[in-house]
């Protein structure tokens, strides 16, 4: 029975031009040594897979058409270049009339300049009854603060899925993109 070493030794040697030893006598003796290709890797199943995570539900459900001003409002942040460096532009965009009704500006992209931008809108147009706030699933509007400002002042926030760029696509087709 031929040890791995020798069989490794064998495939280094046979892996060269002047080698006298054929592609089956290679295979026979990796088989017998036990010796396999390693295809791909193994995903672990809790890290790509298991349940989704859901911070709200996502109340809004893809309809942006608003009945009235002042019902449903999306958020986002984005990245702008500077001759700074940068900034994160926080915004609230009332989803019946398409305008910014909230902004904030900050170099960090925190929970703080999703606050600012949501309390200017509260503030401007101090809405009453039933108020959505639709947003996606980042820190700053996952976070503890961001749930007691929307309790705070009554309102009801959404949320999508990670990963789901459609049910945010007001605010991002109002946004310009990094790099564009």
């Amino acid at each position: 029975m031929a040890r791995s070493t020798d069989i490794a030794n064998c495939l280094t040697v046979c892996s060269t031009k002047e080698s006298a030893f054929s592609s089956k006598r290679v295979a026979r003796l990796a088989r017998i040594a036990g010796i396999t290709a390693q295809i791909g890797y193994k995903r672990s199943p809790g890290k790509y897979g298991g349940k989704l995570s859901l911070a709200v539900d996502n109340a809004l459900n893809r309809q942006f058409d608003a009945v009235a001003p002042d019902r449903a409002w999306v958020t986002d942040i984005t990245y702008i270049r500077t001759l700074d460096g940068g900034a994160n532009l926080a915004v609230v965009i009332d989803l019946k009339s398409r305008r910014f009704v909230g902004w904030s500006m900050q170099n960090l992209q925190t929970t703080e300049v999703a606050l600012q931008a949501l309390h200017m809108a509260v503030w401007r147009r101090k809405p009453k009854g039933r108020m959505l706030i639709h947003s996606y699933q980042g820190s700053q509007f996952t976070s503890m603060d961001c749930a007691a400002f929307t309790r705070t002042h009554k309102l009801e926030p959404s949320m999508s899925r990670r990963g789901i760029c459609h049910d945010n696509a007001v605010a991002n087709g109002l946004l310009p993109r990094p790099g564009s």
